[in-house]
């Protein structure tokens, strides 16, 4: 079989898998958060934080819960790796550096998962157990529990309530990512992925030394990673490392791990809205979008540039040969299109366009599908603004879902659409006017300039993916990039539920002829669209300058 037939006979199974999931998982979603029952472990829970799950809140309450839950999450992570030198079970590693520490305690809170350390190098069994697969559930429960706040704003009128924060946030953790996790993590270990407690140990001669591992529980913190659209990895060559992605259907598995509870949102979010037509376009401009980078990030790695290419049967270098140009394509557009950032393969190692492609995903904001949770919510908000768009084309206040879109709520919408960009350039236009950072690149011109611009767009989409050729563990970039994080994360937040209270409180309005009809594939259309034209004025300045000056070079 040749090696684009794999990769297409991979990307049809993926496919098929997300279908068959699609209508369960989203009907079961839109279930548990329109339930009215708690579970009796959720009260133990409730009852833990002290909370009441059947308090409504408006927007500003439903923001502090957000906040409160996440500074506590910081400051806890921050001290666990202080105190590392000191626990029971850190196999002998010393306490995280503040600088490092800091950013990895906003890494793995915004759900960035940036990792400027080497997993099995520095973190034990604690931290990796106790600290970071606990946010990778907490972080993926936010963004799921923001995206169902706006969608109550969608669906409810006259009221400026959007639900309980506590308790959107216990259930999506115990009744979705839970026992989706679990199941998972069977299917890994199967799949030859280790889970146990060991300590470090040689495993064998390697160049003339011993080569030694540490064992962990990778599994059930691979697959919350990947369910989550986290992407942290127990090991520093991450998802490419065997024990956590072992096989060839390990890596197919993960792929439909990290897309499965995006793309089933579609499906929660027009059974709660109270029509599913809207879902599905929604779905079909996600679908459009992924197809297509699929589709382009493999042609690019398969197009043989020079007779090195011809040789090795395409791109190869930085991919692991089980799983292929196919299997690395896939998994590379399935992790920057969402904000997982795992990798397979190495991106650095990639051709220029195909760098480029990885990189533009980051730069559309992550919403196709996006992560678990923000990749809907950052889609509800561009249908905002192509509703506006199609509005002014025809001299009519816009309409989406029987609200109408005024002047508040296009101010928050072009708020949200803003602050990542201002984020991403100002960033690195000072990294590269600065002398220190400079300093961490591998490689110069467009490269190098790829490697800052990559980094800085990672962070404020919080995707947590990189380059590989930056050496971001510097108090530049550790401080830096955690600030961006945060403020990539939260700032976005603010502004999504501000727009869910405005529209809560409006009166529905009934359509008439003139009302745009959101549910056709034409609305679809004009949503890629904007999609595209957007982010193309936003960012082409600046991919002129690497990615797309690298691959006209080679």
């Amino acid at each position: 079989m040749s090696p684009v037939l794999a990769g297409v006979l991979q990307l049809l199974a993926l496919v098929v898998a997300l279908a068959l999931a699609y209508r369960p998982l989203g009907d079961h979603m839109a279930r548990v958060y329109s339930s009215p029952n708690h579970l009796r472990a959720e009260k133990w829970i409730y009852r833990a934080v002290g909370a009441n799950p059947t308090a409504q809140m408006r927007w500003p309450a439903y923001l502090r819960g957000v906040l409160a839950l996440s500074a506590v999450s910081v400051l806890f992570l921050y001290l666990l790796q202080r105190l590392q030198g000191s626990l029971p079970g850190s196999l002998g590693f010393s306490s995280i550096d503040p600088d490092q520490a800091f950013n990895t305690a906003a890494s793995f809170v915004t759900n960035t998962n940036w990792q400027s350390y080497a997993g099995e190098q520095a973190m034990g069994h604690v931290v990796q157990t106790g600290g970071l697969a606990v946010q990778n559930f907490l972080s993926a429960a936010v963004g799921m529990a923001v995206a169902v706040a706006l969608v109550r704003g969608f669906a409810r009128s006259r009221t400026g309530e959007l639900g309980n924060f506590w308790s959107d946030l216990v259930r999506g953790t115990v009744r979705v990512l839970l026992p989706m996790a679990v199941l998972g993590a069977i299917v890994l270990v199967a799949c030859g992925a280790i889970q146990n407690f060991a300590g470090i140990h040689p495993v064998g001669q390697f160049m003339g030394g011993t080569q030694q591992w540490n064992g962990g529980a990778v599994a059930s913190q691979e697959v919350i990673k990947e369910l989550g659209t986290n992407g942290g990895g127990y090991f520093n060559a991450n998802s490419a490392h065997p024990f956590e992605n072992p096989t060839p259907f390990s890596n197919l598995f993960q792929i439909f791990l990290i897309l499965v509870i995006p793309f089933s949102l579609t499906r929660t979010f027009g059974r709660m809205a109270g029509n599913l037509r809207q879902g599905y376009a929604i779905l079909a401009a996600m679908a459009v979008i992924w197809l297509g980078f699929t589709a382009l990030m493999m042609w690019t790695e398969f197009h043989h540039g020079g007779p090195a290419f011809d040789l090795a049967g395409g791109a190869m270098e930085g991919k692991e040969t089980r799983f292929g140009i196919g299997g690395s394509a896939v998994f590379a557009v399935a992790t920057t299109l969402t904000s997982t950032g795992a990798v397979n393969s190495f991106l650095s190692s990639y051709t220029g366009f195909g760098g480029g492609i990885a990189l533009l995903g980051m730069q559309l904001g992550e919403i196709a599908p996006g992560g678990a949770g923000s990749g809907l919510y950052g889609m509800l908000i561009m249908a905002v603004v192509a509703v506006f768009i199609a509005g002014l084309m025809v001299g009519r206040t816009p309409e989406y879902l029987g609200k109408k879109l005024g002047v508040r709520e296009i101010k928050l919408a072009a708020c949200y659409i803003l602050v990542t960009p201002a984020l991403v350039l100002s960033f690195t236009a000072a990294a590269m006017a600065l002398d220190t950072p400079a300093h961490s690149m591998t490689n110069s011109g467009a490269h190098g300039f790829s490697e800052i611009l990559y980094a800085y767009t990672s962070g404020a989409n919080n995707n947590g993916s990189a380059f590989a050729g930056l050496g971001a563990d510097t108090q530049w970039f550790n401080t830096t990039l955690g600030i961006v994080m945060l403020l990539g994360r939260f700032l976005p937040m603010v502004f999504v539920l501000a727009l869910a209270g405005s529209l809560a409180g409006q009166r529905p309005v009934p359509g008439t002829a003139g009302t745009l009809r959101t549910d056709k594939p034409l609305f679809s259309g004009l949503l890629v669209g904007t999609i595209v034209i957007i982010t193309g004025l936003t960012y082409f300045p600046a991919l002129a300058l690497g990615p797309l000056a690298e691959g006209l070079a080679s």
